[in-house]
Parts: C-alpha cells; sequence; structure tokens
C-alpha cells in the first residue's frame, strides 16, 4: 500500500523530479511550495535564490504535470525567525553559520514535516542529493553534487519521514530525466548561494542589519595593519576583501585568523596559522548506526574530509584530525562518516 507523501516543490529541476518519481512509484503524492519571502521577486537573479514569484509557478507548472494537487504553504515568518535572524545573529556574534543547514533543520524537517504530519502524511519528500539506506542517511552516487552534509543535522526520527528520491542518480541523470517527462524546469540553472541575499553580497546585507563600527585589522603581533567597517563582514579563512593597509614583510597574502565581536577586532596572518588539528563542537546530533571505525569528518559544504578520532563528553565533542585543516569557523558544522555513511553531526565552537 502506498505511503501518504508530501513533496517539498522548490521551482526547481531535482524537486520536480524527486516528487515525480514518488507519484510514479504509486504513492499518493501532493505537492507543497513553500513562500518563505514577506515580499518576493518577480524573477530570479541569475542562478541566485530559490524564494521568487516565478519559482512558486515553475513549481506549480510541474505539479501539474505530475498530475498531482499542489499548495503554497506560507513560512515566511518561520523563516524570518529561524534563518534569517539566525544568520544575522551568528556573524554579530563572530561565527559564521551555514543558513542551507538551518533551513533543513528548522523548516523543511520541522516546521513542514511536524505539520505533514499532523495532517496525516507519512512522509515528506525533496530534491536533497543524498541516500536513505535502510533508514541511515548516506552520501549521494554523485559526489559533486551530495548533499548529506546539510542534512547531517536531522535526527533519527526526521529522517524516518523522510524520503530522498534522487540519491542514486546523478545532477546530469535527473536533467535528462526532467525534459523527458516534459518538466519544463530540466535546464533551469540551480539556486546556490544564500537563498534570501538575491545578489549575492552578504556584506553589504549584513551591514543593513547590524550597521556600521569601525575597528582594528590586527595582525598575529596586535599590530594594527588596517581598519573595517564592522567585524560581522569577515569569516575565518577569509583572504579577499581585506582592507590591509600595511602589506606583510614577507610579501605572502594575509587571511582572517580571528573574528572578535566585543572589541570589533579582525586578526590577520599567514595562511600556515590557519591550520588546525583539534576542533571542539557543542550540540552533537548521533543519527547513524555506528560511531567505530574509519572516520573522516566534513567541515563545510562541498569541502574537503579529513580523517578522524572523536571523543564525546558533557555534551561537548572534541574532533582530532589525522592531518590539518584550514579555514575552520565557528558556527559550520561538522559531519562524521563512517565511509559514505552520516553517523553524526555537531556544531563548531572552536579549533586549535
Amino acid at each position: 500500500m502506498g505511503l501518504r507523501v508530501l513533496a517539498a516543490m522548490s521551482g526547481g529541476v531535482d524537486s520536480a523530479v524527486a516528487a515525480a518519481r514518488i507519484a510514479e512509484a504509486g504513492h499518493d503524492v501532493t505537492g507543497v511550495h513553500l513562500a518563505l519571502s514577506a515580499n518576493p521577486q518577480s524573477h530570479r537573479t541569475g542562478a541566485r535564490g530559490c524564494c521568487t514569484i516565478e519559482d512558486s509557478r515553475d513549481a506549480r507548472r510541474a505539479a501539474d504535470v505530475i498530475g498531482i494537487p499542489f499548495y503554497i504553504w506560507d513560512m515566511a515568518e518561520r523563516f524570518q525567525r529561524d534563518v534569517v535572524e539566525d544568520f544575522v545573529a551568528e556573524y554579530a556574534a563572530g561565527r559564521t553559520p551555514n543558513p542551507c543547514l538551518r533551513c533543513n533543520e528548522k523548516i523543511k524537517f520541522a516546521a513542514v514535516l511536524d505539520r505533514a504530519l499532523a495532517l496525516g502524511f507519512d512522509a515528506v519528500a525533496t530534491g536533497h542529493h543524498a541516500r536513505l539506506v535502510d533508514g541511515v542517511l548516506s552520501r549521494s552516487v554523485d559526489q559533486g553534487k551530495d548533499q548529506s552534509y546539510v542534512l547531517g543535522v536531522l535526527t533519527r526520527e526526521q529522517l524516518s519521514h523522510a524520503i530522498f528520491p534522487l540519491g542514486d542518480s546523478t545532477k546530469v541523470e535527473v536533467r535528462e530525466e526532467a525534459a523527458r517527462r516534459g518538466l519544463t524546469v530540466a535546464d533551469k540553472p540551480d539556486s546556490h548561494d544564500i537563498c534570501f541575499i538575491a545578489d549575492g553580497d552578504t556584506r553589504g546585507f549584513l551591514s543593513k542589519r547590524l550597521g556600521s563600527a569601525e575597528g582594528p585589522i590586527v595582525d598575529q603581533e596586535g599590530e594594527v595593519v588596517g581598519s573595517h567597517q564592522g567585524a560581522h563582514g569577515f569569516t575565518v579563512g577569509q583572504r579577499k576583501g581585506l582592507r590591509i593597509d600595511r602589506p606583510a614583510a614577507d610579501g605572502r597574502p594575509r587571511y582572517v585568523l580571528s573574528i572578535e565581536p566585543v572589541s570589533n577586532t579582525v586578526t590577520v596572518g599567514p595562511r600556515s596559522a590557519l591550520e588546525v588539528t583539534t576542533i571542539t563542537c557543542g550540540r552533537p546530533v548521533w543519527n547513524g548506526p555506528s560511531r567505530r571505525g574509519d572516520l573522516t569528518v566534513q567541515l563545510r559544504a562541498h569541502g574537503e574530509v579529513y580523517p578522524c578520532r572523536f571523543q564525546e563528553s558533557g555534551g561537548e565533542l572534541t574532533i582530532e584530525l589525522d592531518r590539518p585543516a584550514t579555514g575552520v569557523a565557528a558556527g559550520q558544522a561538522a559531519v562524521l562518516y563512517s565511509g559514505a555513511t552520516v553517523i553524526g553531526s555537531a556544531t563548531i565552537v572552536s579549533a586549535s
């Protein structure tokens, strides 16, 4: 007997094909587009964003082709509070958040899933490139499009009501299938970067909300080498956009090493000073079957993976890397893997 499935449809090719596959498999599918912006633009800006009127229309047209009911759910207020305001607050605190990860955690698999279950649906399907193998989250077969990292914060209970139909397909295969099915989004560009910052100007977006406050840029010895208009405009590992008046004596580029929001100070130094081997994390979520074996950790979306070991004590996770990583920023997620299988995640607090 088929399941009652709510298919989240963003207006892109992935979610459209995911909904089509679930419907073709014999499930009772209803499509839903999440209205996440209180004042959506009419059209996308390039390939950025996923919250426009155009996207909702694309989602509706895809649902019509598939032959499933379609609704729009207004999640703008919840999205503003749990994703946008959280994003701003994290930068104000000197951390670097991942809004896509927070949206999955707080919107798609909390607010949406809770409402879906209350309405009698059995599961929520999305177009994420990830697999569920016997209920356990695993990487997509398309390593270049794998999104298991941004799903690593989900709990076992949430994953038990999730369906990811695209995990065994490459993006090329998904687009080809969309064309065969007559879905007009087959060639639609992927959204990227941060959906609620359509022009890609994160620093400008934050400045409008947090204002400008001139502060010093210092080197590792505490010498002032430049100035800035707000520490919230920087992230650890950043190289470009630094207002440095005094070049390094060795002529090599400087990188952001740390951000101190209280004193509004940004510290810069050589790339070698970014190297860390110990990462301290909070809020661990264990959603995999085992914590043993050869483990790796991913520290950014589509980032490199590092062989590692870890210890958990008092709700705190300490991860020891077998080789140094660079650009590890507080606020990002550390997602632990055993092979292709996600075993858990935690939020990075500090690194050394």
